[in-house]
């Protein structure tokens, strides 16, 4: 009101309080406005803080995620795949043994099956009905070496469609 903002003079060129304005509530609005300002600042500080602690986390999240995904790609290059399952029987004149499947071979990926998400062994069985007369990867190691082997789950005179 009267041009009263809160920079401007409440007295006049003589140095007397001005006489057309209430100076006790131009005096309690500039209060109240400057500690809403004040508590505006100090709210905007704590959201600065926690912006930076938030994307300080993310950047450690992601820092950690590099390296994990660093080191998980350093250990499958070097050396063999880890097996998750060994092979104890194989009958002769089955489809595991017409493929060259042999005892003691440790099974690395048995068609989408591998040591990462391999569960039990239904997820094998699961694999090998879902692929009944149609060819499967299966990746062993034998004797130290990763061996490839080509096998067809199908009926055969014995149990399953392995053997």
């Amino acid at each position: 009101q009267k041009g009263v903002g809160m920079n401007e003079p409440l007295v006049d060129v003589e140095g007397f309080p001005r006489a057309d304005i209430d100076l006790y509530q131009v005096r309690t609005a500039r209060h109240n406005i400057i500690c809403l300002q004040n508590d505006h600042k100090a709210l905007m500080k704590e959201v600065e803080e926690a912006l930076h602690q938030l994307h300080a986390r993310e950047k450690e999240k992601q820092a950690k995620d590099e390296a994990e995904a660093l080191a998980e790609a350093r250990s499958q290059e070097q050396g063999q795949p880890r097996p998750f399952a060994r092979v104890n029987e194989v009958t002769p004149g089955s489809p595991a043994s017409l493929s060259g499947l042999q005892v003691d071979d440790e099974i690395v990926e048995f068609g989408s099956v591998n040591a990462h998400n391999f569960q039990n062994l239904q997820n094998i069985a699961t694999v090998v009905q879902h692929s009944e007369g149609r060819p499967l990867s299966v990746t062993v190691i034998r004797g130290g070496k990763k061996v490839h082997v080509g096998l067809t789950p199908k009926r055969w005179a014995g149990k399953g469609l392995l053997g």
